[in-house]
């Protein structure tokens, strides 16, 4: 069968690729930007790469037209550039526009649960995108899912943020709102189950697991699974202003999702009784089991996907490709060179790099640097990496982003997505006489940026220096 999946680097997309292909289907993934897509670590013939994008309806003329089943999994939450509103309502107008010249037979749709009479922005912005999407010649189904919790997943790491970090918490009054959780390891069955399902055609089910509780219970049960003892108080009188400043400094979450996510907070999420489960055979897992398997993927640094890889800063928005060519005109730069003894191991010090193991040299600069950049609405070094071995190009990493991450070529290329008056990369490279280069670049904007690289040039001296030394040592 062959498969259109929308949103490849997006954080469902990555956990259903290999589920399909397993499954022996043909996939054609619509990607942004395809230097963001990893296709070699799928070792399949069977999966394709296409690069589009929805919000231009010029971009989509490679989609083949021989596609039997579509799966729709774009969402623009997370943007803060622009109505994220409008780009959906525009991104789903265009996708149904060019799938009605193919031959798909199905669109699968994952929306968000909507069932009651005031919604969200976030909520209202799903519900339109599926009456945008019913209106096409193809049979539609749409999976409605709450909190989705898997490791990686936005809801699993801002839960674990917020238990992990805060014995005691003094949190808003959302915190009482209903709902109900659902593993990803069951979203991803309901996508697969659906599949060209004729029972499931021109149809909509809520899909959660087997808990409902409210959020405040959420966070004492996660508490609990990892043994962690936590007091939370409600207050009444936080404002969703505040209530997304609190979110935005505590977790690793953009202040732009903060605000959505609050705002669809305060509405109750709870499905509607269905006969999905007993139509497709699936037991939904509880909550606690949910949060079992997370852990379980993070312990033995197998996360397949993070919704942090799918949220870019602004700068990114029109790709990485763009960066991928360090300049070297109107450039300043601090550049250094060490020869080592074992490139193997250097190289692997080199890849394992932020997250965790973290920078080696002066991590107390790194993560003063990183709150800086929070303070001043950036993304702050909580984002970490989701493998600590692997990594590749369009991955985050603390407060970059992987531009190139080359082995064979011994080569990583950063990019900075934190809040700077010009821009940043850092490059790491060994060369055939077993030399390890290390340049950091940064093109100024205008006298500010100046300013900023003579302001900060000692304390590249000290960092940079004793970075290198540490990465090359034997």
């Amino acid at each position: 069968m062959k498969i259109l999946l929308t949103g490849g680097t997006g954080y469902i997309a990555q956990r259903l690729l290999p589920v399909l292909l397993d499954k022996g289907h043909q996939v054609i993934c619509c990607v942004r930007d395809r230097k963001r897509f990893n296709s070699e670590k799928y070792g399949s013939g069977s999966v394709s790469v296409v690069e589009a994008d929805f919000l231009k309806h010029g971009t989509l003329s490679d989609i083949p037209i021989d596609i039997d089943v579509a799966y729709y999994l774009i969402h623009s939450m997370s943007t803060s550039t622009g109505d994220f509103g409008e780009m959906e309502e525009l991104s789903a107008i265009n996708f149904r526009d060019a799938v009605q010249k193919t031959k798909t037979r199905q669109v699968i749709y994952l929306s968000g649960i909507v069932n009651e009479a005031k919604l969200s922005k976030h909520l209202s912005s799903r519900l339109n995108v599926e009456k945008i999407l019913a209106s096409g010649s193809y049979a539609l189904t749409t999976l409605r899912a709450g909190i989705i919790i898997g490791s990686g997943s936005a809801s699993f790491e801002i839960i674990r943020d917020l238990v992990e970090k805060l014995p005691v918490m003094i949190a808003p009054r959302w915190l009482k709102t209903p709902t109900q959780p659902i593993a990803v390891r069951n979203v991803i069955d309901y996508l697969t189950g659906v599949l060209l399902n004729e029972q499931t055609w021109n149809n909509s089910y809520d899909i959660g697991g087997p808990d409902i509780m409210n959020y405040k219970e959420m966070l004492l049960r996660f508490a609990k699974v990892r043994g962690l003892r936590r007091r939370i108080g409600i207050v009444p009188v936080m404002t969703p202003k505040l209530s997304s400043y609190w979110l935005y400094f505590i977790t690793s979450t953009s202040y732009s999702l903060a605000q959505n996510l609050v705002d669809s907070m305060k509405v109750e999420v709870i499905c509607r009784k269905n006969n999905l489960n007993e139509l497709l055979g699936i037991t939904p897992v509880s909550y606690e089991e949910a949060i079992w398997e997370a852990f379980e993927r993070i312990v033995l640094n197998q996360v397949p996907s993070s919704w942090k890889d799918a949220m870019t800063s602004d700068v990114l928005d029109k790709g990485i490709s763009r960066y991928a060519e360090v300049p070297v005109h109107g450039c300043y730069f601090d550049i250094r060179e060490q020869q080592i003894g074992d490139p193997e191991k250097v190289l692997e010090r080199v890849w394992a790099i932020g997250g965790a193991t973290g920078w080696y040299y002066g991590d107390w600069l790194w993560r003063i640097r990183g709150f800086t950049d929070k303070l001043l609405g950036g993304v702050g070094l909580r984002r970490g990496r989701k493998n600590q071995n692997e990594i590749s190009a369009g991955e985050a990493l603390d407060f970059w982003r992987v531009l190139i991450a080359d082995r064979k070529e011994k080569r990583l290329l950063l990019f900075a997505e934190m809040k700077l008056p010009g821009e940043a990369w850092l490059e790491f490279r060994i060369d055939d006489k077993n030399i390890l280069h290390q340049t950091a670049t940064f093109r100024p904007l205008g006298l500010l940026g100046r300013l900023y690289w003579y302001s900060v040039l000692p304390f590249h001296g000290f960092i940079f220096r004793g970075m290198l030394r540490e990465i090359a040592k034997n």
